[in-house]
């Protein structure tokens, strides 16, 4: 087949294939839940998901663009704005995830307290332990960061109650690149190199709905706090422990990835939290959660249609 003929071919193909997969869309942020309490750990266990295949199909876009394939890298980026922003939000109003801004800076102030006091120390001990000194430098610099957002929630928490207390600016990413590589670490310290990306997924994605529960509230020097957390979240502590985890491999095989996580949870993951959901009776949950699971059907035929055409 001559270029332009299969470059017109997989143009055709891949257009398709971005074109089945829903547009997101964005679920409103702010609702109590009222679900079974079965209900709401599916969906706060799917959330964990899909936050890591937002952060994750981010990184294999990236990868694939600057391998010069275009269109796989818009699928990989059309997708995971779905997950996130339709997916992720869904299932956050599921869980009533969103609270108000004392709440959430509250849970915030909790979750990073405990990263930077236990759980990333500990993941520095173990790396040292297994002579894996660049995980442990970088789990120890993370730790630190996580210290200062905790400080900065606290202060913006304080505002809350006293005028007098002004919010600080976040933090500024220092942006990292996740290129393809190989694992730096095995053991325990791989374990918990990825065990550290969900949390970073997740805490990114939380932290975009909380920081539009701030702007929506008139507190937008919070929200931009939010907002600033999560991209060093995202582009620094997910990226540099993506790097020596060696997420990122070769177009093909990031492709066969997102196929196989893809068709679990279409197949598996979401037919089950349906299926619970509706014995419960939380029957609008049920719906969101067979919605999802179409989806995720869809971005399946879609990434294996890339892969097939994939040269």
């Amino acid at each position: 087949m001559s270029r332009w003929k299969y470059v017109a071919v997989v143009a055709g193909a891949l257009a398709l294939t971005c074109s089945s997969i829903p547009a997101a869309t964005a679920a409103p942020a702010h609702r109590t839940s009222t679900v079974a309490a079965t209900t709401k750990a599916n969906a706060l266990t799917a959330m964990h998901g899909e936050a890591f295949a937002y952060a994750k199909y981010t990184a294999f876009a990236g990868h694939a663009a600057r391998t010069g394939k275009r269109l796989v890298a818009k699928l990989f980026q059309r997708t995971a704005g779905v997950e996130l922003n339709d997916h992720f939000a869904d299932e956050a109003v599921i869980a009533g995830l969103v609270g108000s801004n004392e709440a959430n800076l509250a849970d915030a102030i909790d979750g990073e307290t405990y990263e930077a006091t236990t759980m990333y120390p500990g993941f520095a001990a173990q790396a040292t332990a297994e002579g894996c000194t660049v995980a442990a430098e970088l789990f120890t610099e993370i730790a630190a960061d996580e210290a200062v957002h905790a400080a900065a929630y606290q202060t913006a928490l304080n505002s809350l109650s006293d005028a007098s207390v002004s919010v600080p600016a976040p933090q500024v990413a220092d942006v990292v690149t996740i290129v393809k590589s190989d694992p730096a670490c095995a053991g325990a310290t791989q374990t918990n190199l990825l065990d550290a990306m969900h949390g970073e997924a997740f805490a990114q994605a939380k932290y975009r709905l909380y920081a539009k529960q701030a702007a929506k509230t008139g507190h937008p020097a919070i929200a931009a706090l939010f907002t600033g957390t999560a991209k060093v979240e995202l582009r620094e502590h997910f990226a540099g422990e993506a790097v020596l985890a060696g997420l990122v491999g070769t177009n093909a095989a990031n492709l066969k990835g997102a196929i196989s996580g893809e068709t679990y949870e279409a197949t598996v993951m979401y037919p089950d939290f349906a299926s619970q959901a509706k014995t419960a009776g939380d029957r609008a949950a049920a719906k969101e959660f067979r919605k999802a699971g179409r989806q995720e059907a869809s971005h399946a035929r879609a990434f294996t249609a890339a892969l097939r055409h994939l040269r």
